[in-house]
């Protein structure tokens, strides 16, 4: 196995004090800095401090030294040798150095990964926490980390997909819309920091069915069509911190069940496809950590 050392640094114009505060809030439920949406939330198994299990996205780590408003150490789990730290040092009363080190012992194949894909995610993570540093500090970030097409693609191949759940007893609209159902199925996925909370947001879900609105009610939206041979609807709601896409169908005479035997082979598919593909997009619209924290309350 070989060392893999990777550097960030930024000298930030804002008292180290106040960018110490922010790094205190590091995977918190108000964190200024990690940049979510976009990428999975650090999240811990325990407020802050040393012994705190846990990480972002597939990446798992354990707070391993912690001195507040200076520097967090993170030794990483599972089976890789190695940690990442991020520290503020004062340059002076108006300016401070924010430095991030990652060091890790890698076999030949994670070598290859770290090279190819993982070397460029991370460092644009860490750019994109640095950006964060400075909106939430100084209220504009001098030079915004662009994502390169790497990066976007390993974004995009990494994004969660959607999960299978019953219809929820929330999805009211979409339980009483007909006496009868034949069908019901419902995909669900969890809503990221920064996240649009109003259901009006992700009608695009079904961007291009041109289904009319039949209903609207306490975080759910129902959109659907009646046909000669089946009526359709689509539940959107968003509540508890989850958005979820649900479905219920009510099929007319054999023409209505051999069609719906084919197409109900194809829906899930195209379920998970629309509601996967809105959520990033949402995602990649939504304001950064800094620029929440930096905004008026």
């Amino acid at each position: 196995m070989r060392t893999v050392r990777d550097v960030h640094a930024r000298t930030v114009q804002a008292p180290a004090d106040t960018v110490g505060a922010l790094l205190d809030r590091l995977g918190g439920a108000d964190d200024p800095l990690f940049p979510t949406p976009v990428w999975p939330p650090m999240r811990f198994d325990r407020p802050l401090g040393v012994g705190a299990d846990g990480g972002h996205g597939f990446v798992r780590y354990r707070v391993a030294a912690y001195e507040p408003g200076r520097r967090i150490r993170f030794d990483f789990t599972g089976g890789e040798d190695g940690w990442h730290e991020i520290t503020v040092r004062p340059l002076g009363p108006g300016s401070c150095r924010v430095e991030h080190v990652l060091q890790s012992r890698l076999p030949l194949g994670q070598r290859v990964m770290w090279t190819l894909a993982i070397r460029a995610a991370h460092g644009t993570v860490v750019e994109e926490i640095f950006d964060n540093i400075e909106r939430a500090a100084t209220g504009r970030a001098s030079a915004p980390v662009r994502r390169s097409p790497r990066v976007r693609l390993l974004n995009r191949l990494l994004w969660d997909r959607p999960r299978a759940v019953e219809l929820p007893a929330a999805a009211r609209l979409a339980h009483r819309a007909f006496p009868r159902t034949d069908f019901q199925d419902a995909w669900q996925m969890d809503l990221l920091p920064g996240m649009p909370q109003e259901p009006e947001a992700w009608e695009g879900v079904l961007r291009g069915a041109s289904f009319p609105v039949a209903g609207r009610a306490d975080g759910e939206i129902l959109l659907g069509k009646d046909a000669r041979h089946l009526d359709f609807r689509a539940s959107i709601l968003v509540a508890d911190g989850r958005v979820t896409l649900g479905t219920v169908v009510r099929l007319h005479r054999t023409t209505g069940r051999l069609y719906f035997a084919v197409v109900r082979h194809v829906h899930p598919f195209m379920a998970r496809l629309m509601l996967r593909r809105i959520h990033r997009r949402l995602a990649l619209a939504a304001p950064t950590a800094g620029e929440r924290a930096a905004a008026p309350v």
